[in-house]
């Protein structure tokens, strides 16, 4: 069984890396950007966040990435779309206690619960959190 669950986790990150549906350019000028970047991995990254009336309005990223950051920041934009600033800072703090081995409320976060496993794997921590991390670093000054 667990097999199978380490297969589903691993189609999931798969079709994020091969699909992902966030990696585009922002269509406005009013989306914030952080440029993010790692100095064990190709990641070179810019994260946009569309923040309006304490919502975030849209999520999008654009760069090169290893598979695990292009996975993770993808499916980052499709939690953080639609949810107010606290929703959104809670998702965002949930996760890294997972991947932090902390305790953690999994129910917010969907598919990102594929990447519980990161931290058995030290070196994809920074993979695992580049895009969360400029997220984060959006929000806190909302």
């Amino acid at each position: 069984m667990l097999t199978l669950i380490n297969d589903m986790m691993r189609s999931i990150i798969m079709d994020h890396y091969s699909n992902p549906t966030n990696k585009h350019e922002p269509n406005s000028d009013k989306f914030e950007k952080i440029h993010m970047h790692s100095d064990n991995c190709i990641d070179d990254l810019n994260i946009f966040l569309l923040v309006e009336n304490d919502i975030v309005k849209d999520a999008c990223f654009e760069g090169v990435a290893c598979t695990i950051s292009t996975a993770s920041t993808d499916i980052m934009c499709d939690l953080l779309k639609g949810k107010n600033i606290e929703e959104a800072k809670n998702i965002i703090k949930q996760y890294d206690n997972m991947i932090h081995e902390q305790p953690f409320d999994e129910e917010v976060l969907e598919e990102a619960i594929v990447f519980i496993n990161t931290s058995k794997q030290a070196a994809r921590i920074r993979c695992a959190t580049i895009g969360w991390n400029a997220a984060d670093a959006i929000l806190k000054g909302k």
